[in-house]
């Protein structure tokens, strides 16, 4: 059973990899493109200035489209997380070095004493007294 999943994780491990090559030769091939036709126009040197300005301005515009992606779909993320695991996920995605910390100190809790461990669940489970649901 889990042979075929791991043939098959590593199928679309390589089918990624391969589609991610090529994408890299198609833009490096643009790029080059690019670069001669304004070679014809300006000096080589000029030409490669505009290309590089050229293709910061491209990533620029792609980085601010996703950021505002993600900023409109956090704005809807205003509610409290209810559960221990919403709360871990939350944690994790937001300071995802602080949750790794606080992962690593859980466990080496539960493995020194189960009975801190259920201390620990217990105030990752506390609501806040802020806001109340119903």
């Amino acid at each position: 059973m889990l042979g075929g999943l791991g043939e098959k994780l590593v199928k679309k491990a390589v089918a990624a990899a391969a589609a991610a090559a090529a994408a890299m030769v198609a833009v490096i091939a643009f790029g080059a493109t690019i670069f001669y036709a304004l070679c014809l126009l300006v000096v080589p040197l000029a030409a490669a200035a505009l290309t590089t300005l050229l293709f910061a301005l491209a990533a620029a515009i792609v980085v601010s489209v996703f950021l505002r992606r993600e900023s409109d779909a956090e704005a809807g993320e205003d509610d409290e997380p209810v559960g221990m695991g919403e709360r871990a996920f939350t944690l994790f995605r937001q300071r995802p070095i602080l949750g790794t910390a606080a992962a690593l100190a859980g466990g080496w809790i539960f493995l020194r004493n189960p009975a801190l461990a259920t201390m620990v669940a217990a105030a990752f489970t506390e609501t806040s007294h802020g806001r109340r649901r119903r």
